[in-house]
């Protein structure tokens, strides 16, 4: 399964889930990201990479490459490699096996069914047999994970999941547009009002007492009511650390769908393009 090139479009909590399952069945993903990516969960995503270099994520190390052909010497190292390529440039240079478009933002950004010999895609914004071969439901509920390959997923309703009865309150939203910065840190215990950082001056704050599980990069540029930081209620600061089984869910739908398509030209030995460049 070496020989097979995933490239994973997005590095955030689901897109890492994907990358941190396969990585562990044996394929090789690599990643993209934009320049400042606003991921929440960082310590459970790849994306972390691009503010400091490196991250590991339960045992998987990835690191940021300052080029294309750094891409190729990380893998051999078993390293995730993780590339700055807001343009989505890169799938017409690696040529991989499989494309996942994980940047869930609920629509679709540039994929297409022919960019890889399998493409699958994330969430809504897509439609199983025209954007992506597969389409893997995102929202919670009986149907996360559900591999999709006729139609679409359900349609985001914006509404958080529930968490101790809290769905809204959990979340913590830039009240303004401008510049965040920190005085908290993911893993924290907050109280109900605390001030977790500040936009221009103006404060940030939470609305229920929990563990701080996630917040937006300080520098980062965020607009108005963007979710830029999320409270668990649960009060488990081992949750910031480990992936969430909605990542777990979704990866598995994402090993499914590739098996179904890859399994047999691997056998065959029949893989195209990105086998040459993991040699």
């Amino acid at each position: 399964m070496k020989n097979v090139l995933v490239l994973i479009k997005g590095a955030g909590d689901l897109a890492s889930g994907v990358a941190h399952r396969l990585y562990k069945c044996g394929f090789t993903p690599v990643m993209t990201e934009l320049h400042k990516p606003l991921v929440v969960r960082r310590k459970v995503s790849f994306a972390e990479a691009v503010y400091t270099g490196e991250t590991i994520v339960e045992g998987i190390r990835a690191v940021l490459c300052s080029s294309i052909s750094d891409i190729s010497s990380l893998l051999e190292k078993g390293i995730i490699p993780v590339f700055i390529d807001p343009r989505g440039e890169l799938v017409h240079i690696l040529k991989p096996d499989v494309l996942v478009d994980a940047v869930m933002a609920k629509r679709n950004t540039g994929t297409k069914i022919t960019d890889a010999h399998v493409v699958i895609a994330l969430g809504p914004g897509f439609i199983a047999g025209v954007d992506a071969y597969a389409v893997i439901e995102t929202k919670r509920g009986h149907e996360l994970g559900r591999v999709i390959l006729d139609g679409t997923p359900q349609k985001d309703t914006g509404e958080p999941h529930p968490v101790e009865g809290y769905t809204y309150q959990r979340l913590i939203k830039a009240p303004q547009e401008g510049i965040f910065g920190s005085c908290c840190s993911i893993g924290e215990i907050v109280e109900n009002g605390q001030i977790i950082g500040y936009i221009e001056g103006n404060q940030v704050q939470t609305q229920i007492k929990g563990v701080l599980r996630g917040l937006v990069a300080d520098g980062c540029i965020v607009k108005k009511g963007m979710k830029i930081g999320d409270v668990d209620p649960r009060c488990k600061p081992e949750y910031c650390c480990t992936i969430s089984d909605k990542a777990r869910a979704v990866a598995g739908g994402v090993l499914e769908a590739m098996l179904d398509r890859v399994l047999d030209r691997v056998l065959s030995k029949k893989v195209p393009g990105g086998a040459g460049f993991v040699n």
